[in-house]
């Protein structure tokens, strides 16, 4: 079940890292190498007036897997947010306006 809401902000930040998978063998420039970290996709979310449990349920309706490597979800709370541009703070901070 798909549950259906919007996100008017997120972080997508490419990263390396390992888990259980432990990197593997690889090559660069010819040369056979261990390679210890993989590439991975961190993406980052606030959510503010959602609860987060929609959040993490459409989550894992798109990731959940039975393969090593589907990822983690991480929760913790946000003590402040400011917006540079006009002072704002936190739950107007993360109000979507249409500008």
């Amino acid at each position: 079940m798909y549950v259906l809401f919007t996100v008017y902000g997120m972080t997508v930040t490419h990263v390396e890292g390992c888990g259980t998978q432990l990197g593997g063998m690889g090559r660069y420039r010819g040369t056979k190498m261990e390679i210890g970290l993989l590439p991975k996709i961190k993406i980052e979310v606030i959510v503010s007036a959602i609860p987060v449990q929609d959040v993490i349920d459409a989550a894992l309706d798109v990731l959940k897997s039975e393969e090593i490597g589907a990822g983690k979800i991480f929760v913790y709370d946000v003590e402040k947010v400011v917006r540079a541009r006009t002072g704002e703070v936190d739950f107007d901070a993360l109000q979507y306006k249409g500008e």
